[in-house]
């Protein structure tokens, strides 16, 4: 399917389409933080604190506070590590609950974060303005036609020479469903799955890939989320 060259009403109405991916469905997900989900955890993705401990991706210095955006925050866990480590944090995601949740898990760490209810679409994100953007878990519930405009909003937002850790389903991780298959039955199934070569064709054009691999599953008692069902990704703005 071709989604190029979409107005703002032709991409609505897509949008229309998809009536089971709402604010209210991710409110109902978010509210029952008993749910058996990796992601409700407090720890933060494996692959994004290996990055910064090697260096990869630079920790802030004494008289620097880099700017981070988390796309699809969650419940904040890696917003909060990542104001842990000195980044001045911006957390967006589309529930309301999960921003409440996001809140609390800030003000009990003790750390600033600004987060923002609303669709990342929407979000007041200025160009150029971050060192990193985080997005671990918002890519794969990404509807086929709005890919194109997130890797631009992606593009973006990073500074120059920004650099971008994404955490996403493969395919045995996503609903099996192909491009086609979303819009008849008006659902992602919970999310996409990618293969590599769809992730390198799809953010290969604007960023340069540094890593991608399986996610590590981490040793017990490490304080780290990982599951090998996702892909991990490391990028830098050109």
């Amino acid at each position: 399917m071709n989604f190029e060259h979409l107005d703002t009403a032709a991409l609505a109405a897509l949008d229309a389409q998809l009536t089971r991916e709402t604010s209210p469905r991710w409110d109902g997900f978010y509210a029952d933080r008993a749910r058996p989900c990796g992601f409700f955890g407090t720890a933060p993705d494996e692959s994004l604190h290996g990055w910064l401990e090697d260096g990869r991706i630079p920790r802030p210095g004494a008289t620097a506070t880099p700017a981070a955006l988390d796309l699809g925050c969650g419940n904040g866990r890696n917003a909060v590590f990542l104001a842990q480590q000195g980044f001045a944090v911006t957390g967006v995601d589309f529930s309301a609950q999960a921003v409440a949740w996001a809140q609390e898990r800030a003000a009990a760490a003790d750390v600033p974060l600004t987060l923002h209810q609303i669709s990342v679409f929407d979000a007041p994100v200025a160009t150029g303005r971050f060192a990193l953007v985080v997005d671990s878990g918002c890519f794969h519930h990404i509807a086929p036609h709005r890919r194109a405009g997130y890797v631009q909003l992606v593009d973006h937002a990073l500074a120059p020479g920004g650099l971008f850790a994404l955490t996403c389903f493969r395919p045995e991780g996503g609903s099996g469903l192909s491009d086609e298959q979303v819009y008849e039955r008006g659902s992602l199934g919970g999310g996409l799955g990618y293969t590599e070569a769809e992730l390198r064709q799809h953010w290969g054009h604007a960023l340069n890939i540094l890593e991608l691999r399986q996610m590590q599953t981490p040793a017990a008692g490490s304080g780290l989320f990982g599951e090998p069902f996702l892909w991990v990704m490391l990028a830098r703005k050109r």
